[in-house]
């Protein structure tokens, strides 16, 4: 196998396994787990800041209609909370407040135990090794 094959390979592996791998992590049941609409606006919201609702609307590919419900859901959960834009004040943005946050950390962190508990489980140390390593060549793959 050439160094292209050996590259178009590796590359569909990599697209395989995670994908595979997110949709094992998204559908794992955390208590009081969120929707995967509201986990994803949470995850945005942490990511890249408020935003108004219509914005994240297009970003989550969502009707308005949509992530007005979904705000709102939020909001009165105490997720979110929503502010004038200070630069346009007919705007609003919504905001992820500290418990918004701490939900969001609490879920992160129980898929990362789940993950770690499966490895364990599942490889050698020298396996978990060869994935750090492996997770660091990929790491400097995306900031090539």
């Amino acid at each position: 196998m050439g160094d292209c094959d050996l590259a178009a390979h590796a590359a569909g592996d990599v697209f395989v396994v995670f994908s595979r791998l997110r949709r094992r992590v998204k559908a794992l049941a955390v208590e009081g787990d969120l929707t995967p609409a509201q986990a994803s606006v949470l995850a945005r919201l942490d990511k890249e800041g408020p935003a108004s609702a219509s914005d994240l609307a297009v970003a989550e590919r969502v009707r308005p209609q949509s992530m007005a419900k979904i705000v709102m859901t939020m909001e009165l959960a105490g997720l979110v909370e929503r502010n004038p834009d200070p630069t346009d004040g007919r705007r609003q943005l919504v905001t992820l407040t500290e418990q918004g946050r701490e939900r969001r950390i609490g879920d992160r962190l129980a898929r990362e135990q789940w993950l770690a508990r499966t490895l364990r489980e599942h490889c050698t140390d020298d396996q978990l090794r060869a994935v750090i390593e492996v997770m660091g060549l990929l790491d400097d793959v995306t900031h090539a």
